[in-house]
């Protein structure tokens, strides 16, 4: 073989093409879709059938549209009678546009936070006693494994740490092959890398990385791809892909660059495909686990003990009609090709242009397809990595929170399922609610101010209100206490060091969530504007891989909230001192922002952490093959360098 200096990037990488047409459909609009759904009203009373298989509905379509109905039935009970019990909150006086819009803000808010709370709360149930409607891991036993399932695993990538993908990526192929059925698939590694020494690294890694595998005997085939026109981000690469070798493959398993997968995983995933043939898109319950940071593995604890209930909950009603992550999943690429193109969004500003958040629009367009999407909560083997840090986190919400708000324009779309409507609207939704209770926040302390005097009257207020924040604190917090008597229940604690290290370690979680909310919530309302405004925003933060963050990094990035919560506490102390109180949960940790993300992204804080058994996880009291030999990997010196 040729030095990689001495050749094309892409030469003698990829197999040779084989074009495939996938062509996009342009939105219609969403204006434009209120009409076509106006006029397709009329038909709207014949029974539904399945577009693939042309046959009555199954029985798992009657089961969710009975949870749905509860779900709803659920929320609209408990948010008319908080309702009820804010309207007698309201302090008396003239101030009825204020109020009025302070009681809408009331409903909305309240509706997202017991949605969810009714979700976990389903959850819970789905935990303890199953759910015999939903794809389950175990259909995937004895399911033959046909020659001509050809899969390809592809794994986009984009100036990342070159060591740490491809050490994931070896960890994957050798437990693929270690199944015995690894001649089934091709992996792809997918590069829309332009700094030049980041992709010399990368061919470097692919060449050491396809000699180990010969060594070894492995006769897997890892390809690399770079693409020289990066259009469209990752949705982009990957119908780069699907265009020029799509029509080689049955399936194909979408990986992000910190994904790791175990071949068990992989291989049970092509055998529900086989054994679904309406399935679509099968999307596995991603494990969070890697980094090493306080603010890392209190994000993995969570997803592991509370997380883990929204899963099976949104599971639970959402059954055939699920949603898509964009990664760790598996699709079936002919009609991903034939129906799942994606066509920029016309107009101008930050909400159109090409799909930002493409896994929500591409499940609803698979749905729109006939074809079902589903998630298999309790598949083995699927594992991703957290940011770091809170500054990575926020980096990485910035784009989420556009490329949502973005898909909250394709609501309307013709043909496309309810439930994955209203899942676009959850997605805008994550975000928006951040300005909304900015607003209520403000506009609860503004009548307090308007109210005048503090006396008998308005001190009953206070307590009233109180009470009322008390119950929607609740709410937003017991499904970690649900999570924590679920593996109780369950006798898992001892996976997570003991009873006294699980109790210890919820708590931390939640104190240190507790103290970041208020962060999240200043910083997703700036995202908001600067998507809905189109304004530029410069937003850096430290690559993916721990390694702290410094102090003037962190000053530097909160210094305009502190000074802004500064100047509210004071003129609030000026002014009505007796209103601080209901601004101290939300003005405090903005005044310690800087110092709290300086300390959650500590290395050696987070590895004295766990070695006390705080925020301990099964997958770290004992952890799977894939991961110890993907993080053997990494430690090696410079993985990257060709033998």
């Amino acid at each position: 073989m040729k030095p990689h200096t001495q050749r094309h990037p892409n030469a003698l990488t990829a197999p040779q093409v084989r074009r495939g047409s996938m062509a996009p459909r342009p939105w219609r609009g969403f204006w434009n879709s209120l009409g076509t759904a106006l006029v397709s009203a009329a038909t709207a009373w014949l029974p539904p059938r399945d577009p693939v298989t042309q046959r009555p509905q199954a029985p798992w379509h009657q089961a969710a549209r009975r949870r749905r109905l509860a779900l709803a039935v659920l929320t609209a009970a408990s948010v008319a009678l908080s309702t009820v019990l804010f309207l007698h909150t309201q302090p008396e006086g003239s101030h009825g546009w204020i109020e009025g819009l302070h009681m809408a803000l009331f409903v909305v808010l309240s509706t997202w936070v017991v949605t969810g709370f009714a979700t976990a709360l389903m959850g819970f149930w789905v935990h303890l006693f199953g759910d015999r409607h939903s794809i389950r891991a175990d259909d995937a036993k004895g399911q033959p494994l046909p020659s001509d399932a050809r899969t390809a695993i592809v794994m986009p990538i984009c100036h990342e740490d070159v060591d740490t993908v491809f050490a994931g990526l070896r960890a994957t192929c050798e437990s693929l092959m270690a199944t015995g059925k690894g001649r089934h698939f091709d992996v792809f590694v997918l590069s829309d890398s332009n700094d030049p020494d980041i992709a010399r690294a990368e061919l470097q890694a692919w060449e050491a990385l396809r000699l180990t595998l010969a060594e070894q005997g492995l006769p897997v085939e890892v390809y690399y791809r770079r693409r020289t026109r990066r259009t469209h981000r990752k949705a982009g690469n990957v119908a780069d892909f699907c265009r020029r070798w799509g029509r080689n493959y049955r399936y194909m398993v979408v990986l992000d660059a910190d994904s790791v997968m175990s071949g068990a995983c992989l291989i049970s995933l092509v055998q529900l495909m086989e054994k679904h043939p309406d399935a679509g898109i099968i999307q596995t319950a991603t494990q969070s686990i890697g980094h090493a940071t306080l603010h890392a593995r209190a994000q993995q604890f969570a997803a592991r003990v509370t997380g883990r209930l929204f899963t099976l909950g949104m599971q639970y009603w959402q059954l055939g009609e699920s949603h898509y992550w964009g990664h760790n999943a598996i699709i079936r690429v002919e009609p991903f090709m034939r129906h799942c193109a994606l066509a920029p969004i016309r107009g101008t500003g930050g909400l159109a242009g090409g799909i930002l958040s493409h896994d929500f629009v591409e499940a609803a367009l698979m749905r729109r397809a006939g074809y079902h999407v589903w998630l298999v909560s309790d598949l083995q083997g699927s594992y991703e990595q957290q940011p770091p840090d809170l500054l990575s986190e926020l980096q990485r919400d910035r784009r989420w929170c556009q490329g949502n708000l973005q898909n909250a324009r394709l609501m309307a779309e013709p043909g496309l399922h309810r439930v994955h409507r209203f899942m676009l609207g959850v997605g805008a939704m994550s975000y928006l609610s951040a300005p909304l209770w900015l607003l209520f926040l403000a506009l609860g302390t503004t009548l307090m101010l308007l109210q005048g005097q503090v006396g008998d009257d308005w001190a009953a207020t206070v307590q009233a209100r109180y009470g009322l924040w008390a119950w929607t604190l609740s709410l937003l917090f017991l499904p970690r206490l649900l999570g924590v008597v679920a593996v109780f229940l369950r006798r898992e604690h001892h996976a997570f060091g003991g009873s006294a290290n699980l109790l210890r370690s919820a708590t931390a979680e939640s104190v240190l969530a507790l103290l970041q909310a208020p962060i999240r919530m200043v910083a997703h309302t700036l995202f908001v504007v600067v998507a809905l405004t189109g304004l530029k925003l410069e937003w850096k933060s430290p690559p993916r891989e721990a390694a702290g963050v410094p102090w003037r990094d962190a000053i530097a990035r909160f210094a305009p909230v502190k000074l802004v919560a500064a100047g509210v506490a004071t003129g609030l102390a000026t002014w009505q001192a007796a209103a601080l109180p209901w601004v101290y949960p939300v003005l405090l940790p903005l005044l310690v922002a800087a110092p709290l993300t300086v300390l959650t992204a500590h290395v050696a804080l987070g590895r004295r952490l766990r070695s006390g058994g705080w925020l301990l996880i099964p997958e770290e009291a004992w952890s799977p093959a894939v991961l110890r030999r993907a993080w053997r990997f990494a430690a090696q010196p410079r993985l990257a360098r060709p033998a």
